[in-house]
């Protein structure tokens, strides 16, 4: 059995980058649809600081359900995202 919150599938280890990974036209479209991003692009997070949000772009997970290397902001807005706890996120794992 494994020691994973119930719903959770993966436990995603959070890596930092040299450079920050573009965010997908999908995950801008996402962004923008909830008011976390601006009509310039300007992400607007609520409760994170811009240097929190600085910090978070040069944040990329391997996201299991994509296959692929991710910023960690498109990550956090994805329906998958449980909780990031100690440097590792929970993911649900499920399609998208």
């Amino acid at each position: 059995m494994s020691d994973l919150p119930e719903g959770i599938k993966h436990l995603v280890p959070v890596k930092q980058v040299e450079k920050s990974i573009k965010l997908t036209d999908e995950a801008k479209a996402e962004l923008q649809s909830v008011g976390m991003m601006d009509e310039k692009g300007k992400l607007k997070l609520k409760g994170a600081s811009p240097k929190m949000i600085k910090r978070m772009k040069l944040e990329a997970v391997d996201c299991p359900v994509l296959k692929k290397e991710v910023a960690f902001i498109q990550c956090y807005v994805c329906r998958n995202y449980h909780s990031r706890i100690t440097g590792q996120v929970y993911c649900k794992g499920e399609p998208l």
